[in-house]
């Protein structure tokens, strides 16, 4: 049910229309600080506000990148199974300890540095030719 709420949620709040109606209430806002004074109940509203909207947000965006990492993990799950040169004990890199993954990051560099060294011996070979 959370999930529902919260992808409605997202949905809405990232809409242009929300973010119209979220500039027109703080020109309002401006607006009626002559009317008000500028009086600290007046800057007390919209801090208020803005803070349990924010509160709020947080949670549902939180909710919305986990969905969303999830999701492209899964799909990336996919690809690395589909492909027989792929190493399969990538998949499920996310449980991994950080050190594991730093150990990982430093192969794929030392594999980029020699790709990049074997490139550049076959674009010679190819200028010389």
């Amino acid at each position: 049910m959370f999930r529902k709420f919260a992808e409605g949620s997202s949905r809405l709040a990232g809409s242009p229309w929300t973010f119209s109606a979220a500039v027109m209430i703080i020109v309002l806002w401006g607006i009626s600080g002559p009317l008000f004074g500028f009086s600290d109940t007046w800057q007390l509203i919209i801090n208020t506000s803005t803070t349990i909207v924010t509160f709020l947000m947080v949670f549902l965006i939180q909710n919305t990148q986990n969905r969303e990492s999830k999701v492209v993990q899964l799909k990336l799950d996919e690809l690395i199974k589909s492909i027989k040169e792929a190493r399969n004990e990538l998949i499920d890199l996310e449980d991994l300890s950080d050190e594991e993954l730093e150990s990982l990051q430093k192969q794929f560099e030392r594999l980029r540095q020699r790709g990049s060294s074997d490139r550049e011996v076959r674009d010679q070979s190819t200028k010389t030719v």
